[in-house]
């Protein structure tokens, strides 16, 4: 088969066209921008690209066309496709209808987490020599990519609530129909499709009616929203997770660990260094998810031990002169909260400069912008990229006072970190996209003003940088 996949440079995109080779199909796609390092990986697959949307391209007469949700009415080339009746489906109905028909699909819903979770659960199935496929928003450091498809019975995918393409406003994970579902959490997001939390709520059930009675849902225990999901009718057995009677996580100590209980018994101890208890709420959805298929939670436990995280979440990017650059993908209030108050836990009373572009689409519309305030209150500092928003930054953040400052522009915020910054400093960069490319450009100014301060003054009480 040939497809033809429309936004194919978007992770969940680029994912299905990374699996669509792995079997066996040809593949071609074509994006608004075609750059590194999403082209860079589908080329290494022998994957055609094109940029722009040019209606020329039918003529590559492939089987079908493979539609992102970026893609909209008035688009050249899906105009063209429209007008000659020419076959066409969405990402996750392809994915449902040639990958997963015959899988055991676990599926990792939810606000928040899902990315990180999906890769605890893909890597303690494949620690457990499962050898699990997988589709994952974020590139998993056990792993070294976001998609994969192997012959094994298990596939892991992050099941997001977004919806599927121009025509077919459901939310992508109703087509995966899962016989593991975690649902992670439940609150107000994209802002852009859905009207209120009541209209998430409703998709959230759809997704819960594909669940067979011999499945399982591992459920947030603290989250009401998600109570009002299952009281709306549930056919499938539920561990929860994170509430007395579940699955729950001791208090972390100072590395990090914790203990993993099931129903008040001893399972064993988590042993890393990732921080937060965001964190081991996702543990422990990972290990009852896995359970379910088949892993013990003792090897699940020891599985983690040697996880090592997604990029971009709490990512440490580089140290200069002691400053170290963090990046993550924090972009909702409840996100930058968490993600704040677990660096604040690792770092003590060490300095967090908080960096936050405020790029979503929900983000965009200024929905959430009174949340602001305090989920950033946690940080020392606090400096915010409000370019390209259709509301004042500075005026939604004024109630954090004199320590928070807006930029129009990348270079003026880049110079006011250098020369705000100290040594034990902790700079958290936070944005749902490149961000500009600001890491790298932080750390290039960094060692280029330090290495100038040392060349000036070289008994500079500091003693060079690292």
């Amino acid at each position: 088969m040939h497809i033809h996949i429309l936004g194919i440079c978007g992770t969940f995109m680029g994912g299905i066209a990374a699996i669509a080779r792995n079997a066996g199909h040809t593949v071609t796609g074509c994006d608004a921008n075609v750059y590194p390092p999403m082209s860079d990986q589908l080329r290494a697959l022998g994957i055609e690209l094109t940029e722009g949307w040019d209606a020329g391209q039918v003529r590559l007469e492939p089987d079908a066309f493979v539609v992102g949700n970026v893609v909209t009415r008035g688009n050249p080339l899906m105009e063209a496709i429209l007008e000659r009746g020419l076959p066409y489906t969405s990402g996750p109905q392809w994915l449902a209808d040639n990958v997963l028909r015959d899988k055991w699909v676990l599926a990792v819903a939810g606000t928040h987490g899902k990315t990180t979770t999906s890769a605890m659960l893909a890597w303690i199935l494949e620690d457990a020599r499962l050898h699990p496929g997988f589709l994952v928003g974020g590139i998993p450091q056990n792993f070294g990519l976001s998609a994969r498809l192997t012959d094994s019975p298990f596939f892991v995918i992050e099941a997001d609530e977004y919806d599927t393409a121009f025509f077919d406003k459901r939310s992508k994970f109703v087509h995966y129909r899962p016989r593991t579902a975690i649902l992670n959490n439940l609150e107000f997001d994209h802002a852009d499709i859905f009207p209120d939390i009541q209209a998430i709520e409703t998709q959230f059930h759809h997704l819960v009616r594909t669940i067979p009675g011999n499945g399982l849902i591992v459920a947030n225990g603290r989250e009401a929203a998600l109570d009002r999901v299952l009281e709306r009718g549930l056919w499938t057995p539920v561990e929860r997770f994170g509430s007395i009677g579940g699955w729950t996580a001791g208090e972390a100590d100072a590395s990090g660990s914790f203990d993993v209980h099931f129903n008040s018994a001893l399972q064993g101890r988590v042993r890393w260094e990732l921080i937060g208890e965001h964190n081991r709420m996702n543990a422990l959805a990972a290990i009852a998810a896995a359970r379910h298929a088949g892993v013990p939670a003792a090897a699940a436990i020891d599985a983690l031990s040697r996880f090592e995280n997604v990029k971009r979440r709490m990512e440490i990017r580089g140290a200069v002169h002691g400053i170290t650059v963090y990046d993550d993908f924090a972009h909702h209030p409840t996100a930058i909260t968490t993600t704040v108050q677990g660096l604040r836990a690792k770092v003590g009373n060490a300095r967090i400069l908080a960096v936050l572009e405020p790029r979503s689409n929900t983000m965009k519309l200024g929905v959430m912008k009174d949340a602001l305030p305090a989920s950033l209150a946690g940080a020392d500092e606090v400096y915010c990229y409000g370019a390209n928003l259709g509301w004042d930054a500075a005026e939604a953040l004024a109630p954090l006072g004199e320590k928070a400052r807006v930029f129009d522009n990348l270079d003026k915020l880049v110079a006011q970190l250098v020369a705000d910054g100290r040594p034990g400093d902790h700079v958290l960069m936070m944005s749902n996209g490149g961000f500009g490319g600001i890491h790298a450009k932080l750390l290039d100014a960094l060692h280029h003003h330090y290495h100038e301060e040392i060349v000036l003054t070289p008994m500079h009480r500091y003693g060079g940088y690292a």
